[in-house]
């Protein structure tokens, strides 16, 4: 058999950090769960939210306004 040949080139590995905290996420699943219910409501109408990707946004706009690490919106 022939002896394998380990590269001597260390890989450097970017620390981990979270994008998004416990707290918005948790903001984000009291939103999920309301909306499966069929009681998360939106803005000043108050209509039904119905799409996840807007029951998404509704949680982690309620984790910013709470003071949650939530990145910034993109628009």
């Amino acid at each position: 058999m022939a002896a394998r040949k380990t590269s001597s080139k260390k890989t450097t590995r970017k620390k981990a950090t979270r994008k998004y905290s416990k707290k918005s996420g948790k903001k984000v699943e009291r939103a999920m769960k309301k909306r499966k219910a069929g009681t998360l409501r939106s803005g000043r109408s108050g209509k039904k939210v119905t799409s996840r990707k807007q029951a998404i946004a509704i949680g982690l706009s309620e984790a910013r306004k709470s003071g949650a690490k939530v990145p910034k919106k993109k628009s």
